[in-house]
């Protein structure tokens, strides 16, 4: 039975840390320390890192834990320094007995990968709970591709992103949405979460496909809110990427 940890780092970033009781695996250790901490109290051995991209609050804490353990396998674009496991999407990766199916999701970054192995779903800063991540290199597009491909996974998918943006993000999911009871019911609920200082995440995909407004481009009322703020036509790339301005400057 494997067992799923949000380890909290910086102000809003979890590293995943995934383990049998014995061996474990990390997913964006943005900082070496806090996951070392947590592998010395559960007497954990660390099998492998998954990397999403190369951004540092992602791959910042590679260096030490990869030096401390010659010959680790560090899974993720071939960017990143430390990974001696180069990926593209596409590929298989073994990790706990477990094989996870890699897939390239352009868009935050050109070479952003994610890993999926039933239920888990671990997409760095592809897609958010309620949101999906800032296009500094990728084209709406690309995004809208990426999320199309992930928004098909099945509803019990457990959607491990790495950043606590979910209540600013059902903020705006509201403003595109106001009607959709669905967003106003997950705002209470992860409201009450985050009041008791726990973690939102890991969503699911059936509630993403609900309330994120990115999954949802083909929804009249996304599609009115997306005319509203600069789409020039109701193709859902073209609606992605008018609510995507929209949530930078909101």
């Amino acid at each position: 039975m494997l067992e799923l940890t949000p380890l909290p780092i910086f102000d809003d970033n979890y590293i995943w840390v995934l383990h049998d009781h014995r061996r474990a695996l990390a997913v964006d250790p943005g900082l070496a320390a806090p996951l070392e901490d947590f592998l010395r109290a559960r007497d954990l051995q660390l099998a492998a890192l998954l990397v999403t991209h190369h951004h540092h609050d992602h791959t910042g804490g590679l260096a030490a834990l990869a030096a401390a353990r010659p010959g680790l396998p560090v899974y993720g674009p071939a960017r990143v320094a430390e990974v001696n496991r180069p990926l593209a999407g596409g590929e298989t990766v073994t990790v706990l007995d477990r094989d996870f199916t890699v897939l390239a999701v352009p868009g935050h970054t050109l070479d952003h990968v994610a890993y999926h192995a039933a239920p888990w779903l671990f997409c760095g800063d592809t897609l958010f709970a309620a949101g999906c991540g800032r296009l500094f290199e990728g084209t709406p597009a690309q995004m809208y591709t990426s999320l199309h491909a992930l928004a098909g996974l099945p509803d019990e998918t457990l959607v491990c992103c790495t950043h606590e943006y979910t209540l600013s993000n059902l903020k705006f999911a509201g403003a595109v949405e106001p009607d959709n009871a669905d967003i106003r019911q997950r705002r209470i609920d992860d409201e009450d979460k985050r009041r008791l200082d726990l973690p939102t995440l890991p969503s699911t995909m059936a509630r993403e496909r609900a309330t994120n407004p990115y999954l949802r481009c083909h929804e009249d009322a996304v599609i009115a809110a997306a005319r509203e703020h600069g789409a020039r036509d109701d193709s859902p790339v073209e609606v992605l990427a008018a609510i995507r301005r929209w949530k930078d400057r909101f």
